[in-house]
This record gives C-alpha cells, sequence and structure tokens, in this order.
C-alpha cells in the first residue's frame, strides 16, 4: 500500500514537471502593466482632466518563459512631453502608433505587442501663473525624556514654486505641511511630509523632507564669579555671596565644548532694589541650550 503511495506521488510530480516545462515553452498571451514616467513638462504647465496616465496596460504574446520575465521586472517607458507641447495651451497627443511603437521598443526580440489599453493618451494643457513662497513646518515634535533637540527640526528647503490662477496664488505667502504629531525622539530622524495645497493650486513638488536631531542631554556645572554692572562712580558694590553655582544643560556630543568662559554671570544694580539684586546669565556658545544659577538671587551692600 505504501509503495502504491509514493508510486502514485511520483508520476504526479513527474507530470507536474512534463507540464510546466510545455507552458514554458508554448506561447499564449499575457497582460502586464507598462508604467511611464513623464519629462520635459515645465513647471508652469497645468494639466486638464483626465490627466496623464501613471501607467498602460498591454497584452504581449510569447513564450511562457520569457513573458514571466515581464512580471519580474515591469516595464517602464519614459515620455518626453517637450514634443507635444506647444504653446500656452492646447493638448498633449500621444498617438496609438507613437505609444505602441515605444512600448514595442521596450519588449524582447522574440515577443509581440498585441494591444495597449488605452491605446493613446491624450490631456488638454493651460499656462498657469508662478509664485515663490515660503514653506513652514505645521504640527508637534516632542523629544524623548532626557532627550533634546541638537538643532531647530528644520525642513529641506525653505521656499517652494507654486503655479495656479493670479487670484489664487497672489493671497498665499506660506505653504504648510500636513500636520505632524511625532513623540519620544530620541535619534536622527528623516522623514518625508506631505504639503497641504490649496485647492487650485500646485507646487513643483508635493512633499518635501523633515530632518530632527535629538540626542541626550546631561548639565554641566561651574562654579562663577558675579560681576555688579551699574554701579554709580565713586561706589563699590559688595555681593552676598560673590559667586554662584551655574548649571548648564548641553547634548553629550558637545558636553566637552562647554567652558566656564562660555557664560558671563552678572548683576546689574538697580536703586529700586533695596537689598537683593537678580543674578543673569549671558552665554552664547551654542551648545548650551538652557542655563540657571544658585542662587538666583543675592543681597548687596553699596558703599562709598
Amino acid at each position: 500500500m505504501k509503495k502504491d503511495i509514493l508510486t502514485f506521488l511520483l508520476f504526479v510530480v513527474l507530470a507536474a514537471c512534463i507540464w510546466y516545462g510545455h507552458a514554458m515553452q508554448s506561447v499564449r498571451n499575457t497582460r502586464v502593466p507598462v508604467s511611464i514616467h513623464y519629462t520635459g513638462k515645465p513647471g508652469t504647465i497645468g494639466l486638464g482632466e483626465p490627466g496623464l496616465p501613471d501607467t498602460v496596460m498591454v497584452v504581449i504574446r510569447d513564450a511562457g518563459s520569457r513573458l514571466n520575465t515581464y512580471h519580474r521586472e515591469p516595464l517602464r517607458l519614459t515620455i518626453d512631453l517637450r514634443q507635444y507641447i506647444h504653446g500656452e495651451k492646447g493638448t498633449i497627443h500621444v498617438p496609438a502608433d507613437a505609444l505602441r511603437r515605444s512600448i514595442s521598443d521596450l519588449l524582447q526580440g522574440t515577443s509581440s505587442l498585441i494591444a495597449t489599453t488605452p491605446d493613446e493618451i491624450s490631456c488638454p494643457y493651460f499656462t498657469e501663473q508662478e509664485r515663490t513662497v515660503q514653506l513652514a513646518l505645521k504640527g508637534s515634535l516632542t523629544p524623548a525624556a532626557e532627550y533634546q533637540f541638537v538643532e531647530q527640526p528644520r525642513l529641506s528647503r525653505k521656499t517652494i514654486k507654486i503655479y495656479g490662477q493670479d487670484k489664487t496664488i497672489n493671497a498665499i505667502d506660506t505653504i504648510y505641511t500636513q500636520a505632524v504629531a511625532l513623540s519620544n525622539l530620541m535619534d536622527t530622524t528623516n522623514i518625508q511630509v506631505a504639503l497641504a495645497l490649496p485647492t487650485g493650486v500646485r507646487a513643483e513638488s508635493d512633499s518635501v523632507n523633515l530632518y530632527i536631531l535629538a540626542e541626550r542631554f546631561t548639565e554641566k556645572k561651574f562654579i562663577l564669579p558675579i560681576h555688579a554692572v551699574g554701579v554709580p562712580e565713586g561706589y563699590h558694590l559688595h555681593l552676598f555671596p560673590q559667586t554662584v553655582e551655574v548649571y548648564v544643560r548641553v547634548g553629550m556630543s558637545h558636553f566637552a565644548q562647554v567652558q566656564p568662559e562660555d557664560i558671563h554671570v552678572r548683576c546689574v544694580y538697580s536703586p529700586e532694589r533695596v537689598d537683593k539684586l537678580d543674578v543673569e546669565l549671558n552665554y552664547k556658545n551654542p551648545a548650551i541650550t538652557s542655563a540657571w544659577a544658585y542662587p538666583g538671587v543675592v543681597e548687596y551692600i553699596l558703599e562709598q
């Protein structure tokens, strides 16, 4: 019984191999998509309905083994629109014979093009006005706990060209991205963000890249002297204490770059403050994201 089953399975496998070999050698038709990439269209040219198709479906005839190639490696056709755009408005028309000829050039020598759907490409075009406007990010970005942004999150470009009717685009000064909400950021992030384009407005690009760089922060401590500012001539200001503890927040990668000389501590004398003055910190090192002093208020005596 077991021997009969093994014999039966052997014949099934053998029959499948024979059928597959025959299928690979037999000539037949198959239907595959051809993706289309358009070049040469000026930015000021707008397209009417139905627009330019991204894909054309074609029927190809060849041996099965060769037809499988078109499924594994999809065909891609490039059409240069410069030869079809003449004047400020008109119709982009790729006739059937030109389309078939371009697709046939992509096929293997043994393959025959049987049909294309659609069999031709036709789309009205018109000229629009151009305007360069600011580009801005819309949304909220939050670093993870104990992390901070090394620099302000930025878009890959600051301005963008938009196209449309005068009355529409002249009222636009800024194009915003789609709302972005990202939290718990703790590393370099590079994402593509779509633009929120008003109705009737096109842009030279539908999206931009958003760059975010976050890293863990730490604190660095210094004990620094306080400098008195605004003391009347002929007087001396005694501060209590004369030094303060200064804490700065800095990213881990810039820890060694922050030095005591990067921070200036001062108190500005004011006769309106009877016995205490606020401690002020000034720093220009971009690696310092924030700083504070302890104590933040000191006592003083003014002597002549």
